[in-house]
């Protein structure tokens, strides 16, 4: 009987051998508006069995799981996961200091925030450099570890969250259906508009690029 998703991403991180793997992720990097979400999660495989792993089945990817399971595997993530950590980084933040810088800070920060202290530290793709926890950067990690994997559904729902709180502040540019990703939508609002403080004006964008009238 073939594995389901999350069984295999399980099987990945119990393979390491140790008892608490932490996992960490972002969501929004490649938005137009919005905050970047990062997450770490950590779970302790000595716990983790019975009907605390069985709602975890269907792990996966968050950008391979439809909305309404990304909740319902949020619930489970949050009940399933010894610790969690969160860092929403706005706008404004990525502005002045750049998007890469943020994204390893936020994802320094939050494995550093876990408690225990793991016994593997692992990230989606990237080196954090020597003031993080000593980690593993694993390419396409989200396909591949329950840790990253649960961090990654952790960040997305709590972005998707705040981008419909934003809409209701914004509502001329459409957050809750885009969640500030570039779309033609959104592009003919940021156009008719103009970007709000909710933008990232540090990326070069042609909706920010308004036609000049003659």
């Amino acid at each position: 009987m073939p594995l389901s998703t999350g069984q295999r991403l399980l099987r990945h991180d119990r393979r390491l051998g140790v008892r608490f793997v932490a996992g960490a992720d972002e969501a929004g990097r490649g938005s137009l508006a919005g905050p970047l979400v990062v997450a770490g999660v950590l779970l302790d495989y000595e716990t983790l069995r019975g009907h605390r792993v069985r709602p975890l089945a269907l792990l996966n990817d968050s950008k391979q799981v439809e909305p309404a399971e990304r909740e319902r595997l949020y619930h489970a993530v949050v009940a399933a996961a010894s610790r969690i950590s969160l860092r929403v980084i706005a706008a404004a933040e990525i502005d002045a200091n750049g998007l890469h810088r943020s994204n390893l800070w936020g994802l320094r920060t939050v494995l550093s925030d876990l408690h225990p202290l793991a016994d593997a530290y692992l990230v989606d793709g990237f080196r954090l450099g020597p003031l993080a926890p000593p980690h593993r950067a694993v390419v396409d990690g989200d396909t591949k570890s329950a840790a990253i994997a649960a961090a990654s559904i952790v960040a997305k729902v709590t972005r998707d969250r705040l981008m419909r709180r934003l809409d209701a502040l914004y509502p001329r540019y459409g957050f809750s259906s885009h969640v500030g990703y570039i779309t033609p939508g959104h592009t003919r609002a940021v156009v008719a508009h103009g970007p709000c403080p909710q933008h990232r004006r540090s990326f070069q964008a042609r909706a920010y690029a308004r036609p000049v009238a003659a």
